[in-house]
């Protein structure tokens, strides 16, 4: 009895033992395979792959094993990769975005130019070309993008109001108001944009105007909006009252394009060259005028012969094709530029000296008649080149010229190339700001107008 009860808990004890190995190994080694199946299976999806099929257990069954090791910072490396991911995704959007803005079109303005200096704001400001390249076609047009604006540009005699086709809400007109004639001319382009705002063919117009020299530019006041005209921004040239920087901005006037003054680019030579002449002026000579002082000056001074001088007692509105290329040569040639007033102080002369690197020598005094303003400068003219640092020779008398001239003739070429460079630079910076200004005028009136629309 006490044989067989023994043999029995002898069978137990091992049974027992038996069954613990037996879980143990289920515990260790099944669950094991379990986790290396699923680590392939994942791995095989992340990496683009189908779990492999077919292979065969020992068992005969089929089995999920692969020859890879199970990766315990597996599901650790599944979260970052899909950050990764969501992070290229966002930053492509905002490429996307960014490239979108980039290429939006806000405005499409068209420039009427029916004056002259419409092609310095073209050609010179904005670096525009036109087509056809001959000046005396009858038609010239020509396109750019600058900011969120697409500008069309069009000009010559065959622009004819009623003549050509409107394909634009937004106008710029260019118009010359110097005198009774031009003002004549440029009222019937007013009257006829104004048809236009009228029938709602245009929305909206802005005004780049040559002024009358002594600023007595009465005659376009009704047109202003402002005043219950039509016309919300007016560019106008020369240190008129009406400025204020909100509907009236100041506009240089820029070269002689109707002289045919060329868009000069900046060379090695322009900027490094020795210079023949300490200065030039090439110009009338008004009777009465500071011009005649300057005369006296310049053939009682030691160093008038250094100096590129012819003058001239009649004003000839047009150049020769002879008389054009000496007064770019002179200019080119001279270190100083010498600029009396005439009628007005602002002159072409100016900005032509800039062109090719010769210092402006300005006579700074005002002129007779309306220019300037009683309330902040009633005898400071130029006041858009001065407000943009215009590194020029500023004098009062022309009798301060010798002083300048000698001090000149001690100046080294080293010094004088540094002083080129300087105001070749302004220059074009100075255009580019103008550029600038103007289209961001433009997009913040007409816009600003349409949203209140």
């Amino acid at each position: 009895m006490r044989l067989t009860q023994k043999r029995l808990a002898s069978a137990f004890v091992a049974a027992y033992c038996l069954f613990s190995l037996y879980a143990a190994y289920s515990v260790f080694f099944g669950s094991r395979r379990g986790r290396r199946g699923s680590a392939a299976s994942t791995r095989g999806l992340r990496d683009g792959k189908a779990p492999e099929k077919g292979r065969l257990s020992s068992h005969g069954e089929p089995s999920s094993l692969t020859n890879e090791e199970w990766n315990p910072w597996e599901a650790d490396e599944k979260i970052e990769q899909l950050a990764l991911q969501h992070r290229y995704e966002s930053n492509l959007q905002l490429f996307e975005k960014k490239r979108s803005q980039k290429g939006k079109i806000d405005l499409r303005v068209q420039i009427w130019g029916k004056a002259a200096i419409g092609l310095y704001l073209w050609q010179h400001i904005f670096e525009g070309l036109l087509q056809p390249a001959d000046v005396t076609a009858q038609w010239r047009e020509g396109n750019l993008k600058a900011g969120r604006t697409y500008f069309s540009f069009i000009t010559g005699p065959a622009l004819i109001p009623g003549y050509f086709s409107i394909e634009v809400d937004y106008v710029v007109l260019v118009l010359n108001g110097r005198e009774d004639t031009k003002i004549s001319f440029a009222t019937q382009w007013l009257l006829y944009t104004k048809t236009l705002v009228d029938t709602r063919k245009l929305q909206h117009v802005a005004v780049v105007l040559l002024g009358n020299e002594h600023c007595n530019n009465k005659w376009i006041n009704p047109y202003l909006k402002k005043n219950g005209g039509f016309v919300q921004i007016l560019f106008v040239i020369y240190d008129s009252p009406w400025i204020n920087g909100e509907d009236v901005f100041q506009w240089p006037l820029g070269v002689a394009t109707y002289r045919n003054f060329p868009v000069v680019e900046p060379s090695w030579s322009l900027l490094h060259d020795k210079r023949s002449f300490l200065c030039n002026f090439l110009g009338t000579i008004y009777k009465n005028s500071s011009r005649e002082t300057l005369m006296d000056i310049l053939k009682h001074d030691k160093n008038n012969k250094l100096c590129w001088i012819t003058a001239r007692e009649e004003w000839k509105p047009q150049e020769t094709i002879e008389s054009l290329k000496n007064y770019q040569e002179a200019l080119l040639q001279s270190d100083l530029t010498l600029c009396p007033v005439g009628v007005n102080t602002e002159c072409y002369r100016i900005y032509e000296a800039c062109s090719y690197g010769s210092i402006p020598v300005v006579e700074d005094v005002m002129t007779p008649g309306n220019c300037g303003n009683a309330s902040t400068s009633p005898s400071t003219p130029l006041q858009l080149l001065k407000a943009m640092g215009a590194p020029f020779i500023f004098i009062k008398d022309w009798k301060e010229l010798p002083a300048i001239l000698k001090k000149e003739q001690n100046m080294s070429l080293q010094e004088k190339i540094e002083r080129r460079k300087t105001l070749v630079g302004w220059y074009q910076h100075f255009k580019a700001q103008l550029k600038l200004k103007f289209i961001k005028t433009l997009e913040r009136s007409f816009l600003m107008n349409d949203n209140k629309g």
